[in-house]
Order: C-alpha cells, then structure tokens, then sequence
C-alpha cells in the first residue's frame, strides 16, 4: 500500500523469478517420493453419466473463476504499459502456466495421499509435513511472495481503482487499498473460505454469477465512464471493442463524467438490462451452495456453468440491445485519441472529422 503501482514491478519480477523454481521443486520432490509407474494418482472418481459431467463443468467454472477477476480488471496494470505489444507474452505464457499449475497441484497432492495418508489439497498444509525444515521454510517463503503478488495484482490494486471511481473526492489508491485490506483481510473471514476445498470451490463458483456478465459486457464494448488522473497511452491506438464501436472510440471521453458516454444518468440501461438478463437466473444455485439444505431442483446445474452462461447471455443481450436501439453519440467514424498522442505522431486530425452524432 505504500509503493505506487508504477514502481511495484520489482516485486512481481521477483514472483515471476522464484515461484516457479519452487513450483518445479515440488513437482520433482513428487516424482522422486513417488514414481508415476508405482501409482501416483491414487484417487479416481465415483461418479458416471450426467452427474460426471455436471461435476466436471462445474470444476472448470470453478477454474474460470479463479482467474475471472483478472480477466475484468486487467487494464488497471495494462494502462501503465508503453503499448499494446507488452500484452502479446500473454497468449502464450497464460495457457501453459495455468496448464502447468493445475497439474503440479494434481500431481502433488496425489503424492500427499500417498505419503500422508491424507488429501492436503493446500500446499501449506503438505510443506508443513516435511522433515527438511530448510525446505520447508524456502517453498513457505515462495508461497507467501505468491499470495502477496497475487492479492496485489487480484484483489488490492483492483478494488483500489474501483473505489476512486466511486468516490474520486474522499479515495485515493492508497485509501482504497486500505479499505479492501479491512473489508477483504477481517470484514469478510477470508479463512472461512479457505477452511475446506469444497468451500473454496463454492467461493470461486459464486464469484462467477457476478464476473462472467461483466466480462461479457466488456468484451463487447468496454467504452464506459472511468475518472482517472493517469495520462493516456498509446496502447490505446489500435484498441479493438470489438462487437459494438469496432475500436471507434473517443478515448479521452471515457475519462470524463459528463461525456458522451454518460448515457442516461451515468447508466448505460443496455448493460443494466444484460446484468438483469445474466445474474439472477443463477442466483438459486449461489444460494444452495452457501446452504445445502435448501432445495432449488435443476436450477443447480446452472450454477455450475454460471461463468459460461453470464459470459454468452450478457454479452448477446448487451450486443444486440446496442445496434438495435444504439447510443447515437456514442459513434464515430474514426477514433479519437488524446492529443499528446496525435501530436507524437502527427496525425492531428480537424475538429469536423472527429466526431458523428
């Protein structure tokens, strides 16, 4: 909280640099205790038909959840990038490290049942059972620089940004990271959560009810009101919104409340009218899943796709609400970017081609 985002990178290096040696580390500590010829996955599922393919849905809506929030909240670091370009590595480094990660907890867990006779799916608990106390105390460290970077990134930061948007006059970054500390760190009982994988899982599932519309919506057309002191970069050039302005956007508009996408008293009633369309039809399912005594029928099962279903149902109805009754002023025949980029490239472009209303 007390590093500015623009000089924090140190610290993710240094998480990019020492995670995964430890990561590998365990994964081969794995393999030596015990060899994949010997029976290394030593747990198998019971269920068959449907109920097996509920579960498995259910588990990647779990996964999605996971990493949904940094798919909604990815342009507070992407705005401190010196072009779109920075964001390439991504296509190819999230797939395989995601890949790598799930199948490294997989693999050691297994190894847990095996040596412990029990399933210590956190990786804290299992490093708390080895003899090397050397060990044991550089994969803590590693772990901690792991949920420090993580909560950063996810969470921290993340709701920092929001909460200035929301009280720009009283928030700051500082003061909003605070805030998330209170309210995520005590407020909330996050070890509550983290008290069983069922719960965890429940946790990430709920998340998703609420994340996948908004990405949905954003994927669609992320052109919305977004007060911010932060200068405008160029990464913002050859931004594509895809489905709806097609990247015709007017970039400083976004950053000004009584702009031309304030919409209807700051509220665009298309993305309201997708968030009505998307979330409450998965609401009996986060409901039976804070509390199982509650009977909800086949409503359940859509919980379990509930990132999926947002994702599609919000983005269709936001999409299709958008070009059949469009937000006129909202649409132009070219982009406009701010004019410290136009002058750096001299493409300064006369006020009569700038907008169509």
């Amino acid at each position: 909280m007390l590093v500015s985002p623009q000089d924090i990178r140190w610290l993710f290096v240094a998480k990019a640099l020492i995670v995964p040696v430890a990561w590998l580390a365990m994964l081969i500590w794995a393999f030596v205790k015990v060899p994949a010829t010997s029976g290394f996955f030593v747990q198998h599922s019971t269920l068959t038909g449907s109920r097996l393919s509920w579960a498995w849905l259910s588990s990647l809506n779990a996964a999605l959840g996971l990493y949904s929030t940094l798919a909604v909240n990815i342009p507070d670091f992407t705005r401190y990038a010196k072009d779109e370009r920075a964001q390439y590595v991504q296509l190819a480094i999230i797939p395989v490290a995601f890949t790598l990660c799930g199948f490294i907890g997989m693999a050691v867990t297994s190894v847990g049942i095996v040596l412990y006779n029990r399933v210590l799916w956190d990786p804290l608990h299992l490093v708390d059972q080895w003899d090397n106390r050397a060990a044991a105390f550089f994969a803590s460290l590693a772990f901690a620089l792991a949920t420090l970077g993580t909560n950063v990134s996810a969470n921290s930061l993340s709701a920092a940004n929001d909460m200035t948007v929301l009280a720009p006059r009283y928030i700051n970054l500082r003061r909003g990271q605070v805030i998330c500390a209170i309210l995520g760190g005590w407020a909330l009982c996050p070890w509550e959560i983290l008290a069983s994988a069922q719960g965890f899982l429940s946790f990430m599932n709920g998340y998703t009810v609420f994340l996948g519309p908004f990405a949905g919506i954003m994927v669609s057309d992320v052109c919305h009101v977004h007060v911010s002191p932060l200068r405008f970069y160029p990464s913002f050039r050859r931004a594509q919104y895809w489905l709806v302005h097609r990247g015709k956007v007017d970039v400083p508009a976004m950053y000004q409340p009584h702009g031309r996408y304030r919409y209807t008293y700051g509220f665009n009633w298309r993305a309201v009218l997708a968030i009505i369309m998307s979330v409450p039809p998965t609401f009996p399912g986060l409901i039976r899943s804070i509390n199982p005594k509650i009977k909800i029928g086949g409503a359940e099962f859509l919980f379990d796709v509930a990132w999926m279903f947002g994702f599609c149902v919000a983005s269709i109805v936001y999409s299709t609400t958008s070009l059949l009754f469009p937000a006129r002023r909202t649409f132009m025949e070219q982009p406009i970017i701010s004019d410290e980029i136009l002058d750096d490239a001299n493409e300064v472009e006369k006020p009569s081609n700038r907008s169509l209303t």
